[in-house]
């Protein structure tokens, strides 16, 4: 009988070691399996780090092939054509052609509660550029303030500001370029901003345009704040 009791306590130690045995085993399987996989993440982020770098070199090698074939006088006019064009990317430029005219006017409803004159925050405004520019925007100008990257867009004193200047009482007109005015129409007539604008007792209206001209931009780019993300484009 002793030697059934002995026997059964040593086979319950035994079975209880090698439970732990498994588990450890079996935790140790899957933390290395997790390693791997986030080291073979990340490689591949790498990789495709440096496939755009060599594409970027690539691109850099051409370019520098073909301006040192030309005179001199060719290298300035396609200097100059590259600022002309890098300023008009950054909104330095005035700026024309096909778009959207975005018209916000206030909704006066009969009752007490109604909001008398309704204000855009700078909230509701940069969720409505963000999905401007998601939907094909290319510029973007509010009343005569052109957007541009590192475009201020603050409350201050019970009024929103946009590049240090308070934006005037609705009725408020955006202009947008774009490549689909008609697209970026049918975006917005379903978007989130047009509820959540109607919900703030305003309204948008929208009118195609053959040709819009945008202002420049008037304030000082710090070009140190500006990021500049080439990878989403490129991939």
């Amino acid at each position: 009988m002793k030697n059934k009791v002995i026997v059964s306590i040593l086979s319950i130690f035994i079975g209880f070691v090698l439970a732990i045995q498994f588990q450890t085993s079996n935790g140790s399987s899957q933390r290395e399996t997790r390693d791997t996989w986030q080291v073979r993440a990340k490689l591949q982020d790498e990789q495709q780090k440096q496939q755009l770098l060599y594409k970027k070199l690539d691109k850099l090698e051409a370019v520098y092939e073909e301006y040192a074939k030309q005179s001199e006088q060719e290298q300035m006019d396609v200097l100059k054509e590259s600022i002309i064009e890098l300023k008009k990317k950054a909104g330095l430029l005035e700026r024309d052609g096909a778009g959207v005219v975005m018209t916000i006017e206030g909704i006066f409803i009969d009752s007490p509660y109604a909001q008398e004159y309704p204000t855009i925050s700078p909230e509701l405004l940069n969720r409505l550029i963000n999905e401007l520019n998601a939907y094909g925007a290319t510029d973007i100008a509010i009343e005569n303030e052109r957007i541009v990257n590192t475009s201020p867009i603050r409350y201050v004193n019970g009024k929103t500001y946009v590049n240090n200047h308070a934006l005037p009482d609705l009725p408020l007109n955006i202009y947008i370029l774009t490549e689909n005015p008609q697209r970026l129409i049918d975006y917005m007539e379903v978007s989130q901003s047009m509820d959540e604008f109607s919900i703030e007792d305003m309204s948008m209206e929208f009118t195609l345009k053959e040709k819009i001209t945008l202002p420049a931009y008037q304030g000082i780019i710090n070009f140190e704040a500006v990021e500049v993300n080439e990878e989403i484009g490129e991939k």
